[in-house]
This record gives structure tokens, sequence and C-alpha cells, in this order.
């Protein structure tokens, strides 16, 4: 896991791990609080969260996919796959894993 830090796939890999956990919290926690329990206190508080991670995650998809020439559809997949329940583990699955730093 320590190794994981050292590059920058693997500094991807965790964030797209928390941008994974952080939309799936949102999806199914979250939003059936505000909505069936009217109860938007983890919405409110878990949105922007979700939202910098997001944004941290495209940033840094984009500079590494820029900075190792990816092709334009492996860059496509990692950016869409954020869009996904469950997207960025497939994709740290298919793809990130695989990559060499």
């Amino acid at each position: 896991m320590i190794q994981l830090f050292k590059t920058k796939i693997g500094r991807l890999r965790i964030i797209g791990f928390l941008e994974g956990i952080s939309l799936l919290t949102l999806i199914f926690i979250a939003v059936p609080m505000k909505y069936c329990f009217d109860n938007p206190t983890l919405s409110k508080n878990l949105g922007p969260i979700h939202g910098a991670i997001f944004l941290l995650f495209l940033l840094n998809a984009l500079s590494i996919g820029i900075e190792q020439k990816w092709k334009l559809k492996t860059t496509s997949k990692i950016l869409v796959s954020c869009f996904i329940p469950f997207g960025t583990f497939y994709i740290d699955h298919q793809i990130l894993k695989k990559i060499k730093p």
C-alpha cells in the first residue's frame, strides 16, 4: 500500500478508490436518506467532498494521460469510469493496475 503513494499511477489508483467509495456512499446511502427519510445532512456534507475528489481524479487522470501519452481510448475510459457506479474499481482492475509507472 505504501508503494502506491510513490508513483503518479499509484496516487491515481488511490484517488479512484476514494472517488468510487464516495460515489457509492452518495448514491446508496446519502440520497435515499435525503429523499426517503427527509434527512439531507449526509448529502450536504458528503456532496462537496465527493465533488473535490471527483475533480482531483479527473485532473490527475488527464495529467498522467498526457504525460504518459496514453491513447485517447484509454484516457476516455478512465475519465468516463468516474461517472459510473463501480466504474473506478473496474478501471483500476482492468487498466491502472497493469500500467507500469
